[in-house]
């Protein structure tokens, strides 16, 4: 299939590498010329713009920063919908949920198949594609989108009609952010009283207090040895983008009158995290930071 893809940073590029894997004629294209480039020396095609790299198009994979760029993309005078006849619409990014379902309006209205297709995974899932995709949209959308995300990742999962996959993703994301605060504070004070590292995680992990953050991902160097922790925190999934996460979540809890107390609680962490100058490191990274506030308030 000739699918177009637009983003090509650290989390599309590799998926737009998988697609070429699977046999696809992929064409890309970013305005960062470093991340076109990267596609480019991995043996991707690139194109000049977005308006040639959709022309022709059976499929258009979208994977932008922030729900103005995703608008922009579909909805411009020169975007997707003026340039793509036909074409299969899959938005990758993380956005709100507004904004994922007035583009999805605009393609249906239009005559296209569209699915908002969020990811869970991070980088390592993306390279691996081991991807988890969140997909809202129509079933008949969602069947023909379904082999090209299976060439992106692992468990694909039709959460619903349009917005769903974002709504899905958002649940997932404060949770996992809330998730690795526990995970921190728990270490932070075990390390305080004097309990092995190693002994702590052997205990929990078959435990009542079990989480991922924790079991799979622990944000303490040592117990797993794959964790960013054991390397200095290179994301994975950084900071700033549990952050965007967060902020989002916080917008559809107030927009839908959901109370979320420990959300509203881990953006503000977050936040404080990022202005500190964590913002590009790994998301657990709070337990760094938590452990150096935890001697401050001793010394």
């Amino acid at each position: 299939m000739r699918v177009a893809f637009l983003g090509l940073g650290n989390m599309g590029r590799p998926m737009a590498l998988n697609l070429r894997k699977a046999g696809h004629d992929v064409r890309g294209f970013d305005p960062a010329p470093e991340a076109a480039q990267g596609f480019a020396q991995a043996g991707g095609t690139t194109a000049p713009d977005a308006v040639a790299a959709v022309a022709g198009a059976q499929a258009v994979v979208t994977m932008l920063p922030a729900g103005k760029h995703v608008r922009a993309a579909y909805l411009d005078a020169g975007g997707i919908l003026a340039h793509a006849p036909g074409a299969l619409l899959i938005d990758s990014s993380t956005i709100d949920v507004g904004t994922a379902r007035e583009v999805a309006a605009a393609a249906a209205a239009a005559g296209f198949d569209m699915v908002d297709a969020p990811v869970s995974g991070g980088v390592g899932g993306a390279e691996a594609a081991t991807l988890t995709f969140m997909a809202g949209g129509t079933g008949a959308a969602f069947a023909r989108a379904e082999p090209l995300l299976r060439a992106m990742g692992r468990n694909i999962v039709h959460a619903g009609e349009a917005g769903a996959g974002q709504a899905a993703k958002l649940c997932n994301n404060m949770l996992l952010g809330i998730g690795m605060i526990g995970a921190a504070e728990a270490l932070v004070l075990a390390d305080r009283l004097g309990l092995e590292r190693q002994k702590l995680f052997d205990i929990v992990k078959s435990s009542s207090g079990a989480n991922w953050s924790l079991t799979n991902y622990c944000p303490a160097p040592g117990p797993v040895p794959t964790a960013p922790s054991n390397r200095d925190y290179v994301p994975g999934f950084a900071v700033n983008l549990m952050l965007k996460d967060l902020t989002l979540a916080q917008e559809a809890a107030a927009g839908s009158g959901a109370a979320t107390p420990l959300g509203a609680h881990a953006a503000r962490l977050y936040a404080a995290l990022a202005e500190s100058g964590e913002g590009p490191r790994d998301f657990s990274v709070i337990y760094r930071w938590l452990a150096a506030a935890a001697r401050d308030a001793v010394h």
